[in-house]
């Protein structure tokens, strides 16, 4: 029997929270990467998280389980390449477009479920809501505002398809983890997976292409301190914790904010322009998350409205 709740005010207050930790998640990443390239941050906050993932569960006295070893090693994977995409995606655009990017995730996870899981058969609501986030894509993603001189334009593009790749990571993570022996794993064996596979990977990669020296300004520890206890510990605790004990379907509802935040603090924090095109396919992005992941909320809202 399923014993999750609908959403509360302390739920709803929680999620708002999130999506805004989520959002500014890029901009700071892009903020201090003069001292400390992105690719290294994350690396770097995922380490020290997966040991303090690794205390919390012995303090809870959760033991590592080997079961899920196989798939754990697929979502450690996954994760690295979609923050690998991510690094780089913030050195060749800006925060606001990566986060939009990114955050398609929600549809390839939709299209990925619906190919593995009958259960999760996409209705003609879903497809047209998949339909109305792959036109914002082309429209944010094709084309080129006049007043952005074409040079830019091709290394923005560029960085933008990267964002892109690391949302189609993003979902394949989330198939995984719904479709195999990880769906009945303790969540925090679960993130330590994701974690302990970005800090090796990330790190030989930053290595590797040249991006491991770090600058350690104020700036660069405040940034790496909150990559590391607010993103990557704290937040995804969270957001496991709301998994448990709510409906994931009404929590998906907000997934559309986190874009929202992440235009708003790129344009506030690094001013960061935002074209009108830009603006326009962002909108029909959110559109159609809004409508893949809250499906079932807005047919019930309909319903309610009918009667």
């Amino acid at each position: 029997m399923d014993n999750r709740k609908s959403l509360d005010g302390q739920a709803t207050g929680l999620m708002v929270v999130l999506c805004l930790i989520w959002g500014m998640q890029q901009v700071a990443l892009k903020a201090v990467a003069a001292d400390i390239a992105p690719m290294l941050q994350v690396a770097l906050r995922s380490g020290v998280a997966a040991l303090l993932v690794g205390v919390l569960m012995l303090w809870r006295g959760e033991a590592m389980s080997l079961k899920a070893w196989r798939p754990g090693v697929v979502v450690g994977l996954l994760f690295a390449v979609e923050y690998l995409m991510v690094g780089e995606a913030l050195r060749h655009t800006s925060a606001s477009r990566t986060v939009v990017f990114l955050y398609t995730a929600p549809i390839f996870a939709a299209l990925g479920l619906h190919w593995k899981v009958p259960a999760e058969r996409l209705g003609w609501l879903q497809w047209a809501g998949i339909a109305l986030a792959f036109a914002g894509v082309a429209t944010a993603f094709l084309g080129r505002d006049a007043q952005i001189p074409a040079a830019s334009s091709a290394d923005m593009l560029w960085g933008d398809l990267l964002a892109l790749l690391g949302g189609v990571s993003w979902g394949a993570t989330t198939v995984v983890i719904r479709t195999s022996s990880l769906s009945q794993t303790p969540p925090a064996q679960t993130l330590l997976y994701q974690l302990v596979g970005a800090f090796v990977l990330l790190l030989v990669a930053a290595v590797a292409l040249g991006q491991s020296g770090f600058n350690p300004t104020p700036r660069a520890w405040t940034g790496l301190l909150f990559q590391t206890l607010v993103v990557s510990f704290a937040s995804f605790l969270a957001w496991f914790w709301l998994l448990r004990n709510y409906l994931a379907s009404r929590l998906g509802v907000f997934s559309f904010l986190t874009p929202v935040f992440g235009i708003v603090l790129g344009a506030v924090v690094l001013d960061e322009p935002l074209a009108a095109r830009f603006i326009a396919g962002t909108l029909l992005v959110l559109g159609g998350i809004l409508v893949v992941s809250g499906h079932a909320w807005l047919r019930t809202m309909a319903v309610g409205f009918r009667s």
